[in-house]
């Protein structure tokens, strides 16, 4: 399937999506593009677990996922977040679908590490029937990562890298980060269009710095297989193409370049 774009928003970005933001995503469908997103929502399930005082255990930094923080995500990720982006799509004037990873084997994926990290996936295969059908029925698709596993029944999945397989599974042609950054600046100036290698470059000489290094190298890492490019885009909407889709720094690969 062509023109296949897939949007992740993180949980820290949700709180502040515009609707400017959906209406670019309205008028990216309107010019014959399919958006899916994929969406996470840390700080939500945070606020669940401390709301149901579901203890929580964490190792090297990461919160391990017992069944109890699993029921809690899902709880959050397929209820409250995924309505919410749902219903401003509608409000945007398209219609959307809240999916699950588990719904019909959407997501499946095999255990990173049971003992240390608890109930927490790498997806290992896409069910793209699933997503072509409603992409073909004018919906658009909205993933929470949560998968199935043969073994365990539920997995819980980095948002990140659910997003980067559904579009590798998709052969998706462009894969658009969502942040609370316009993307990268030069000069105070936006960088609609950057390679690698000039990544690597500004990364070098601090044109790009801090929060905004391991943004840039997700992305690069994420030009793989059919993805042409990988753009960097402020949740807030407000920068927009002639056209009115949402506009950011787009990465793409360049003949140096080994991703």
């Amino acid at each position: 399937m062509e023109n296949v774009v897939v949007i992740k928003c993180g949980g820290s970005t949700l709180a502040s999506l515009s609707s400017d933001f959906f209406e670019g995503i309205a008028a990216m469908k309107q010019k014959g593009k399919h958006p899916i997103i994929v969406h996470g929502g840390g700080p939500a399930i945070n606020q669940m677990l401390d709301e149901e005082k579901v203890e929580t255990e964490f190792v090297d930094g990461l919160r391990k996922t017992t069944p109890e923080v699993l029921k809690a995500a899902e709880k959050v990720l397929t209820g409250h977040v995924s309505d919410g982006l749902v219903s401003c799509l509608q409000q945007a004037g398209v219609k959307a679908i809240g999916l699950s990873g588990v719904d019909e084997h959407l997501l499946e994926a095999v255990s990173v590490d049971i003992e240390k990290l608890g109930l927490v996936g790498d997806i290992e295969q896409v069910n793209t029937k699933i997503l072509k059908r409603y992409i073909e029925a004018d919906f658009i698709p909205v993933i929470a990562p949560i998968a199935v596993n043969q073994t365990y029944g539920k997995l819980n999945v980095n948002a990140d890298s659910a997003a980067s397989a559904v579009a590798k599974a998709m052969k998706a042609a462009e894969l658009m980060f969502v942040t609370d950054v316009d993307g990268i600046l030069c000069e105070g100036q936006l960088e609609e269009n950057i390679t690698v290698t000039t990544i690597e470059s500004f990364i070098e000489n601090g044109v790009i710095y801090g929060g905004m290094i391991p943004k840039v190298n997700a992305a690069k890492n994420s030009l793989t297989g059919q993805i042409e490019k990988v753009t960097i885009a402020n949740g807030n909407g407000k920068n927009k193409n002639k056209d009115g889709t949402l506009k950011g720094t787009s990465i793409v690969k360049d003949t140096a370049s080994t991703f």
